[in-house]
């Protein structure tokens, strides 16, 4: 479970899950309601399933 939001899934994150792993993130705008969202690694294709709506702070990273 990631535990800071986002406004979308960092692909770093993606990449770090081998297939048919699972991450829940609360993704939407900084400054208003997210969705927390379980998305899944398929072999040919990512899913995200919205599971409800909640606050976080906001996911932060040094841009190099």
């Amino acid at each position: 479970m990631v535990t800071a939001g986002a406004e979308t899934i960092p692909q770093p994150l993606v990449d770090q899950l081998k297939v048919g792993g699972r991450m829940i993130i609360p993704i939407g705008p900084h400054n208003g309601v997210r969705q927390l969202v379980l998305a899944t690694k398929k072999k040919n294709k990512n899913s995200k399933k919205n599971l409800m709506s909640v606050r976080f702070v906001p996911f932060t990273r040094n841009k190099e």
